[in-house]
């Protein structure tokens, strides 16, 4: 190894006399005193081949440089070197004299560099540290495979500045797009790599760049980056040579070494040019990765420091004067470490520069998904899978998180799997997160490991309880967490200015996380260590439940992890992981809680308690993925009602896992929920899922945003009778979806689909090939607001011949115009149709329509209830209207006709229609220019004993105050008659 000195590159160092001397001092320093003694015995008394001795009297009060430059003298630098072979040799010394031997060799082979051989190394090194950064091991990889650094490689957010405890208080506990929005204010002042050592406004440099970050966030990926992008001419172009010091690496250490024999191993080729590396020290930089897993001491002296870079001391020693610039003083350092070994640090250092990796960003996490599928359709899949769940996404920020998660999604790709249907849990994915963290563990530390967990599980849960995120030195103590070793690797440390004090706080890397901790201190086996902690946090279940209801945000995910960590497969490999006892005790209190848990004040009022309102019970059941479990604590009720909820990707699986193990469901109702999909072109936010659906991918068959609860309803057991997707923002391809469960669910009797505009005529089509289906028993079928014309009503009309079980049947509010109604009577005109209520109000209807409407009547004897408001029906429409409902074959009960323009002209024909018909009991005139005298024309028809009618409305008809009184006198001769007209 190079052992050349500062001290001597002053000189020529095309001499050799330097060389020389330098390695006898280090041979000679190597030597204990007796040895020393002896060499000097020889060296006066012995055969040295040929070679006079030095006298005795010039050596017996000799030091090792006092030899040194006796041997030199008298022999000159060559001939030394020999002498003190042989000496060696002769002492029975012959490792020394080997290794004088080898040094000898490489320091001949450096001397002999020129300055056009020196700019050639400093290309090859260059090319040297390109080839071996380049590519990385993949922990998934079989032995021998590398994937590209710069492929994998995402960009992370790094700040250059302190955040408050109230702003890190935020950031822990940040989900979804609160997090999201934290993290671009974080990258809109965040610094790049290339700024780390650029100067501060006011002129300061820095020589030394401290680069924060938690467990797996990224330090170790961002320092072998930077080598490879110095080595390509991207960064860093002031530094002539870069060298790359794992500390993992650096424990393996135990002998002495020296900066130089450092520097030699950070080359791939040997024998580098030392002396000319050593010149210009300001031109180098270490980066020194992985400060906090150094096993080593530095509280040491200064005296005990070396000051040459050819010195050998301790590896602790080297670094520590490296630290400390009593070596080397002008080089530039950039050291990575975990918060929690930042003190140990401080210590070392002077006029550092400190910057913290966040993570990644929204667009970074997007990025790394793209980058590590090959298959670009698998990483958008992956992606828009994990993007619909806030904590998933919201953890993603961690490398090793998304590295994880894209593993667990890959395996389930190449085996032709469905994301939604084998996706591993969040329990599973925080699992194998504790897993990689604790595989850097030596087999030693991890013995320690059930203890430490133990206490770290009982400080979470005391937090959850507390509601903090946030501790103390003193209360890390407390729990006895002291050990430095694995510390670091579950809680990060924080400094804060308080006062005119630095203190230190500690926290889980997220709020999740430390409900995970929270969640696993109720299931781990108490051995005693527990009850001797302080302010040990209750372990009773159901105080925790009994807080959860009233403070949801907070114990949501430890509720959720509970369930979680009850499934056999998890709470095995965490048993297996951790060498922790795990027990699964609470799980009949949990089961006991699900089936009372929606007995609120309003359920008990009602005596309603068989309907799920809360969607966090299914994401519960979800997580604990045992099939028997989930089907008895459903087995309690018979609905779910979601109305008015935001379901991302990940709300649907859970919904769809929930329902196949759902046998006695009997109504589902999600009316006015959004069904959000990630649009793959918006990187700040979810969109509705009609966003991700234009029509020309529905034309290809891609499949609808509700399309995995379709599929679940399909191919669930349970007998469903109400289905409610009313203003969900659906768009045509969710009827493909639709149409299946439509036949297999002969149950189902009712269906909402109203105030879906999108909906449109293809949407219709598709549903009628359910409808149309002989298994299909549908009842009540609500598609009104769907922006259906003419063209739905053709397919509809078939639907009501073939569909003899179809009875309540609303299109209102859609452009259907006379032509639509003309073909939907083609179908309400069979002999096989059995609608009795049909609902067309605000249906572009006119006279024409009206015609159609009145074979209708007549044909139709079901037919009981027929809504017609909002339409340019007019009094010639009316009229037709009129004569059918006098027909004695015509059974209607309810017609509506308001604000329908009519005027006087057709109270007439009301008058005539309400003392001949047989059934009508219900008309709505309201909003309609009719006024006095025609409004006395229909009393005189309700004073008639042939008229039946028992409700008329006549609200904002323009009746005066003595016609409204009249209005009122009818009451004494027909007291079951109710005239409404406010």
């Amino acid at each position: 190894m190079g052992l050349l000195s500062s001290k001597s590159s002053t000189s020529s160092r095309g001499s050799f006399q330097g060389i020389a001397g330098e390695l006898l001092f280090n041979a000679l320093e190597k030597l204990s005193e007796m040895d020393f003694k002896r060499f000097r015995d020889v060296l006066a008394h012995g055969d040295l081949q040929g070679q006079r001795c030095i006298p005795w009297g010039r050596l017996q009060k000799a030091d090792r440089t006092d030899t040194k430059n006796l041997m030199l003298r008298f022999y000159g630098g060559d001939a030394a070197l020999n002498v003190a072979e042989a000496v060696l040799e002769q002492i029975h010394l012959r490792d020394t004299a080997a290794w004088l031997r080898e040094e000898r060799e490489k320091a001949l082979r450096r001397a002999a560099f020129s300055s056009s051989s020196v700019s050639d190394y400093k290309k090859n090194y260059k090319k040297d540290i390109r080839n071996a950064y380049s590519r990385m091991k993949d922990r998934n990889a079989r032995v021998g495979d590398k994937v590209s650094l710069n492929h994998r490689y995402s960009k992370l957010v790094i700040v250059n500045k302190h955040r408050d405890e109230e702003q890190r208080e935020h950031e822990i506990m940040a989900m979804g797009r609160r997090h999201t929005e934290i993290m671009k204010e974080q990258a809109n002042s965040s610094v790049t790599v290339d700024d780390l050592f650029k100067p501060s406004p006011d002129g300061w440099t820095p020589k030394v760049v401290v680069l924060l970050g938690a467990a797996g966030i990224g330090k170790t990926m961002t320092a072998r980056k930077i080598m490879l992008d110095w080595a390509s001419d991207k960064v860093f172009v002031e530094f002539d040579y870069v060298f790359y010091i794992h500390c993992r690496e650096g424990n393996l250490l135990t002998s002495e070494a020296s900066v130089e024999d450092l520097i030699s191993r950070c080359c791939p080729s040997g024998f580098p040019p030392l002396t000319e590396m050593l010149k210009n020290p300001e031109k180098l930089l270490f980066v020194i990765d992985g400060f906090d897993e150094l096993r080593f001491s530095f509280d040491r002296p200064q005296a005990d420091l070396c000051s040459q870079p050819w010195e050998k001391r301790p590896v602790d020693i080297i670094l520590s004067s490296l630290f400390r610039k009593t070596v080397l003083h002008d080089c530039s350092l950039l050291i990575t470490t975990r918060p929690a070994a930042l003190q140990k640090l401080s210590k070392c250092l002077e006029c550092e520069r400190h910057v913290e990796i966040l993570g990644f960003s929204e667009a970074e996490r997007k990025e790394y998904f793209h980058k590590f599928f090959e298959n670009r359709e698998q990483a958008a899949t992956a992606f828009q899978f994990v993007r619909g769940n806030e904590t998933l996404f919201t953890m993603c920020l961690v490398p090793i998180m998304c590295w994880i998660i894209c593993t667990v999604m890959k395996q389930q790709l190449s085996r032709k799997r469905d994301l939604t249907q084998s996706t591993k849990t969040m329990t599973g994915i925080y699992i194998l997160y504790l897993s990689a963290l604790l595989s850097s563990l030596s087999s030693e530390l991890k013995q320690s490991m059930p203890e430490v967990l133990r206490r770290l599980c009982s400080l979470a849960a005391d937090g959850v309880w507390k509601q903090k995120v946030l501790f103390t030195e003193e209360e890390v103590h407390e729990y006895a967490l002291e050990d430095r070793k694995v510390l670091p690797l579950l809680l990060n440390e924080h400094t804060f200015h308080k006062d005119i004090d630095c203190i230190s706080t500690y926290s889980f890397i997220h709020l999740s996380f430390q409900e995970f901790f929270a969640a696993l201190f109720y299931l781990l086996e108490d051995e005693g260590e527990a009850q001797m902690l302080p302010a040990d946090p209750t372990r009773d279940v159901n105080k925790l439940l009994e807080n959860y209801s009233n403070s949801r945000n907070y114990f949501m995910l430890t509720v959720r992890f509970l369930f979680g960590l009850l499934n056999e497969e998890r709470r095995n490999t965490l048993q297996k992981e951790t060498g922790c006892k795990i027990s699964p005790k609470i799980t009949q209190k949990l089961l006991t809680w699900l089936q009372e848990s929606q007995k609120n004040a309003l359920a008990v009022l009602t005596q309603e308690t068989t309907v799920i309102r809360e969607l966090e019970l299914c994401q519960c059941l979800y997580e604990i993925q045992d099939e028997r479990f989930v089907t008895t604590a459903l087995d309690h009720f018979t609905g779910m009602y979601f109305r008015g909820v935001n379901l991302n990707q990940f709300d649907q699986i859970v919904l769809s896992f929930t329902i196949k193990n759902f046998p006695r469901l009997e109504s589902l109702d999600l009316g006015h929920c959004s069904f959000i999909w990630d649009d793959p072109k918006d990187y700040t936010g979810l969109q509705p899922a009609k966003q991700m659906y234009p029509e020309k991918q529905q034309e290809e068959g891609k499949e609808s945003p509700i399309h995995l609860l379709c599929q679940a309803l399909e191919k669930s057991g349970c007998e469903l009778k109400t289905l409610r997707f009313d203003q969900c923002q659906l768009t045509g391809a969710c009827c493909r979806a639709l149409a299946p469960v439509l036949r297999a669910k002969t149950t189902l009797m009712e269906l909402d689909l109203g105030g879906n505009k999108e909906l449109s005529d293809r949407g219709v089509k598709l549903l009628c090939e359910g409808l149309n289906h002989a298994a299909c028993q549908v009842q009540t079928l609500r598609m009104g607001c769907c922006n259906l014309t003419a063209a739905s009503c053709k397919d509809l009309a078939a639907v009501l011949g073939a569909t003899p079980s179809l009875a309540h049947l609303d299109l209102s509010d859609n452009p259907l115009g006379d032509g639509g109604v003309q073909e939907l009577c083609r179908g309400l005109t069979q002999p096989s149709c059995r609608v009795q209520k049909l609902w067309l109000w605000r249906c572009c209807l006119t006279e024409v329509g009206c015609r159609a409407l009145a074979t209708v009547l007549r044909m139709n004897p079901n037919l009981t209830e027929l809504h017609l408001g909002d339409n340019e029906l007019g009094n010639a429409g009316v009229r037709q209207l009129c004569e059918s409902l006098r027909d004695a074959a015509c059974r209607v009960q309810i017609l509506s006709l308001w604000q329908c323009r009519l005027t006087e002209a057709c109270c007439a024909d009301l008058f005539t229609m309400l003392t001949a018909s047989q059934s009508l009991v219900h008309l709505d005139l309201s909003e309609n220019d009719l006024g006095d005298s025609s409004v006395q024309l229909l009393c005189e028809g309700l004073r008639q004993p042939t008229c039946l009618l028992q409700k008329l409305w006549l609200k904002k008809t323009g009746l005066s105050k003595e016609m409204l009184q009249n209005l009122a006198a009818l009451k004494e001769i027909k007291p079951n008659l109710n005239i409404g007209y406010i």
